[in-house]
């Protein structure tokens, strides 16, 4: 979940049978071997050593072509199974569970640039040409919901931080892609802001995952004898946590 470096590439898959998709090359300082990750949206990352020869990989994926193609063909069966509002392109309501919180959205058409405002308790409000250009108001509530995360889980690290007695230097809030957060060398912690629409259980897993990498900056067994001191059910929890991309709506990572 954590990594000390880390170099993102994009690089397009030859065609070869049935096509693979596109993927994400991560360089990682800890990582020892090459391996893959798909996340919830089928996005393909392959986490590689520092200094790997980024030639070789076409070669590792053609040899993982069968479990790619058994992961992928899984993954959509699981998002065909979501309801129609968790791929809508126009959300009427953001299911923040972190925070037990139902946030509707309203619209207010018009032929003026598209805005966000918060309109009344619990309620957002997209005034504009909003049909004239989805994404840019997608991207407004994306905003709005990356300045949410920061107010809710910065109190709620520091709050971890001194119930375990692991301190960190510093907390930020992105929209990765693959990973729910990370850990760098210096102690400085980023979440990812789509947490808050995840359980408050995982949400906390991963916040204590990430202060017990202030400590051991790797997956060590001493490093799950911490985490299990502070989160004693996590072998339950993280197993729920591969399927936590669920609860996010499609719309969030703008696929």
């Amino acid at each position: 979940m954590t990594a000390d470096f880390q170099q993102l590439t994009l690089f397009p898959v030859e065609q070869h049978q049935t096509p693979l998709p596109d993927y994400q090359v991560r360089e990682s300082g800890r990582a020892r071997h090459v391996s893959l990750k798909i996340s919830f949206q089928g996005a393909l990352e392959v986490v590689v050593p520092r200094g790997f020869d980024p030639r070789e990989i076409p070669d590792i994926l053609e040899r993982r072509r069968d479990w790619i193609a058994k992961t992928l063909k899984r993954i959509e069966g699981q998002r065909q199974a979501l309801p129609p509002e968790h791929l809508e392109e126009r959300p009427t309501q953001l299911a923040l569970r972190s925070r037990n919180e139902i946030w509707h959205v309203h619209y207010a058409p018009g032929s003026t640039a598209i805005t966000l405002a918060q309109a009344a308790p619990h309620t957002l409000t997209l005034s504009g040409a909003y049909d004239a250009a989805p994404d840019l108001g997608q991207e407004l509530l994306r905003g709005w919901l990356q300045r949410k995360a920061r107010s809710e889980f910065a109190p709620w690290l520091r709050e971890l931080s001194q119930r375990c007695g692991l301190s960190f230097s510093r907390v930020s809030v992105r929209g990765q892609t693959s990973r729910w957060g990370s850990c760098s060398s210096r102690q400085s912690i980023s979440l990812n802001y789509k947490l808050l629409f995840l359980p408050p259980p995982l949400v906390e897993y991963v916040l204590i995952h990430e202060l017990c990498h202030t400590v051991h900056m790797n997956h060590s067994p001493a490093f799950w004898e911490l985490v299990a001191l502070h989160c004693p059910t996590y072998d339950r929890v993280r197993a729920d946590l591969k399927q936590a991309w669920k609860f996010v709506p499609g719309w969030v990572d703008g696929r």
